[in-house]
């Protein structure tokens, strides 16, 4: 931590350099755990080195995609458990690209806080790491801004930055997907990272955050463990999938539920049918629904309700699409069904 570095007047106005130093010193052992083939260097420069092996495709494109995690980091600020947001942000980014057949290849992230905590940066950065390990992607920088006025002390904000690489041949595009396709379900872990602030509103968790310390017995957990919950990342699944089935689509289940999510994967002129019996919908979307007495299409409208992932095949390929799934850690069930006009999604 170079001394001659410290600033005593910006010390004053807020912003501590030498905290910033110290952070970076905790991370990079969470950095390291993310080293793919193709990282150049280490963190420190001004901008991160990756070096991809393009080997074996004939038209490589990118593909990159951003996000961040929206209010769930209230729930992680009111309970001071910050070594899991950072899945959710990676998640957000990572699932969108895979979405195209994707593999993600790199990752940043950039936190804004009021004041930089070095521990607490530590912390959120560890689960940056962890969901890159789980995408196979590498963190290869990022940003920490501290905000002194601008945002309260215990405040901070993540985002992050992924970019990936698809074969032109390979990108999933929807153009075959055909009526009789089957439409198969990748479960989520709870309510992923959409739909807080209507969560927060139902619970009033800035009202009483410590109703988050409650244990409901139909959650198993209390309400702060059941929402914390990270986003499920389905890279690796989706990518081992596409080699060894034809898929037609995906969808990442985000704001804006079915609704919003599955119509993407599927063209224009077509919808999806499905029962409303075969979504496999956890506890705690029960719970929000009924203490907010929320219409159910809004639920539907609003979160995943258990599904983080939609993936189309066609009809003949969907037992061996589900071994597949199965074989790779996803409890995947046939969810709908592709059909002609009508509604792009109709609930039944």
């Amino acid at each position: 931590m170079p001394d001659e570095s410290y600033s005593a007047s910006y010390a004053a106005a807020g912003v501590d350099i030498t905290a910033g130093y110290k952070a970076v010193e905790l991370m990079k052992g969470h950095i390291a755990r993310t080293a793919i083939p193709g990282v150049l260097g280490g963190i420190g420069g001004f901008g991160g080195l990756f070096e991809p092996d393009l080997t074996g495709m004939a038209h490589p494109v990118l593909i990159s995609g951003t996000d961040g995690v929206g209010t769930k980091l209230k729930v992680a600020q009111y309970l001071d458990k910050h070594d899991t947001i950072g899945v959710d942000c990676v998640a957000m980014c990572v699932n969108d690209v895979v979405c195209a057949g994707a593999k993600p290849l790199i990752f940043l992230d950039y936190i804004a806080c009021g004041k930089n905590i070095p521990e607490r940066i530590a912390a959120i950065v560890a689960g940056v790491a962890e969901g890159c390990v789980q995408a196979g992607c590498a963190l290869v920088g990022g940003e920490t801004a501290e905000h002194p006025g601008v945002m309260d002390p215990d405040d901070y904000d993540l985002a992050g930055f992924t970019v990936g690489v698809v074969d032109k041949s390979k990108i999933l595009d929807n153009a075959k997907t055909a009526p009789g396709d089957v439409l198969l379900a990748l479960p989520s872990s709870g309510v992923h990272s959409n739909g807080f602030s209507l969560v927060r509103r139902v619970f009033s968790l800035d009202e009483r955050p410590e109703i988050l310390d409650r244990h409901f017995d139909e959650l198993g957990a209390t309400l702060g463990e059941a929402l914390l919950a990270p986003t499920r990342i389905y890279v690796k699944t989706v990518l081992a999938l596409a080699e060894a089935v034809a898929v037609k689509g995906v969808s990442h289940i985000t704001g804006g539920g079915f609704y919003e999510n599955i119509p993407r994967s599927i063209p224009e002129g077509l919808a999806v049918r499905i029962e409303k019996a075969a979504v496999k919908t956890p506890p705690i979307f029960g719970l929000i629904q009924r203490t907010g007495d929320i219409p159910e299409r809004d639920m539907f409208n609003t979160f995943n309700m258990g599904v983080g992932m939609t993936v189309t095949v066609a009809a003949a390929d969907a037992d061996r699409a589900l071994a597949l799934l199965r074989a790779n850690g996803e409890e995947a069930y046939v969810l709908g069904a592709v059909a002609s006009g009508g509604e792009r999604v109709q609930l039944v």
